[in-house]
């Protein structure tokens, strides 16, 4: 039988265990490389919890291989080219070595879609000002990836999918 203080104790260990994993995972590593992942809802990660959308996946497939690296998710459900050249300069951290930006489909949804090459364009423009590296993620990446039933975002395994795809491109374009 197991006597109070050790159900006690064992509880307590575990609970530190537990909290020292997450300010582990938590607190950014000093000179890790800034990634931000700029989009709309296939950035977010819409439909799937938020260690499930690709920004989450990505970091930890890149910390996997040893690089210290904080993914950052800059995705918002219904963004539009126009909302990320605004929120640009308020998302993109000074010192942020790579940014991922993924349009999405909104612009034409929202009949906006004649702005979007300019948007974009000015988009990398600042950025490359910036010394900041872009990776574009056309949606054409998100064909043959499992779907949730809405037929537009991904999958948990779709996000993973896309997160292994991107890996090597970003561990390049960080230097490390």
């Amino acid at each position: 039988m197991i006597s109070r203080f050790t159900t006690r104790f064992l509880s307590m260990a575990g609970f530190l265990a537990l909290v020292a994993t997450i300010w582990v995972l938590a607190v950014p590593v000093a000179g890790a490389a800034t990634v931000v992942a700029l989009g709309a809802s296939n950035t977010y990660g819409k439909g799937v919890a938020r260690n499930q959308a690709y920004p989450a996946q990505l970091e930890a497939i890149l910390r996997a291989r040893g690089l210290s690296v904080r993914v950052v998710n800059a995705g918002i459900n219904g963004d539009t080219t126009g909302n990320m050249l605004r929120r640009l300069d308020r998302t993109v951290p000074k010192g942020t070595g790579v940014v991922i930006l993924q349009p999405g489909g909104n612009d034409g949804r929202k009949g906006k879609f004649g702005e979007a090459g300019d948007n974009i364009a000015e988009i990398r423009s600042k950025l490359a000002a910036r010394g900041v590296k872009v990776i574009m993620m056309e949606n054409s990446a998100f064909r043959g990836l499992p779907k949730q039933p809405d037929g537009q975002h991904a999958t948990p395994e779709g996000y993973r999918m896309l997160a292994e795809s991107v890996a090597s491109e970003v561990a390049g374009a960080v230097g490390r």
